[in-house]
């Protein structure tokens, strides 16, 4: 099994404190945003996010989730994209000597993550790997995943679970057509 590189590692569990189906977020106020970040040891200082800097990890993570549902099939909104983008031009980075991309110096320690997160994201990018991170096809679900699939053709987070559900429901459909 093919396993997913660091960016996409945290990528994914950004994109997935979000929970569509149990209808939680794990970083919906800043604390819980601040906890998350200490969790994965990206924000050095403990304590809360301001609420600006909470808005743009909202922000940054809706345009990711629209752009991993773009690769199985989904149009993703425009609008969402451009807040992300919005986000993401208001947190310089810098390529180190050794050509590594850190965030930029001046960040404050609740940005500096936020920066990373774009870093990450940007790595997946360039290597191409961002294709095999997608958000499952089941709108009941979103949960993000990586794709193992040989020819990156893999559609749901599990096929047991929301293949299922979406196989059957078109079943059902077919079979209500039929009558």
């Amino acid at each position: 099994m093919l396993e997913p590189p660091a960016p996409a590692v945290l990528v994914e569990a950004f994109a997935n404190t979000v929970d569509v189906e149990e209808g939680s977020d794990e970083i919906a106020t800043p604390a819980g945003l601040a906890a998350w970040l200490e969790g994965r040891g990206l924000l050095d200082a403990p304590g809360t996010v301001p609420d600006g800097i909470h808005r743009d990890y909202l922000a940054l993570r809706a345009g990711l989730r629209e752009e991993l549902g773009a690769h199985v099939g989904d149009a993703p909104d425009p609008a969402l994209l451009a807040e992300a983008d919005r986000v993401l031009a208001g947190h310089p980075v810098r390529i180190t000597a050794h050509g590594v991309l850190t965030p930029s110096a001046g960040l404050s320690p609740q940005r500096a993550p936020l920066a990373r997160i774009a870093i990450a994201w940007s790595e997946l990018v360039a290597t191409g790997d961002a294709a095999r991170l997608k958000r499952c096809a089941e709108h009941t679900c979103g949960w993000a995943f990586w794709d193992v699939s040989k020819n990156r053709s893999r559609r749901w987070c599990s096929m047991r679970v929301c293949g299922n559900r979406n196989k059957s429901r078109a079943y059902a459909s077919r079979q209500r057509r039929a009558t």
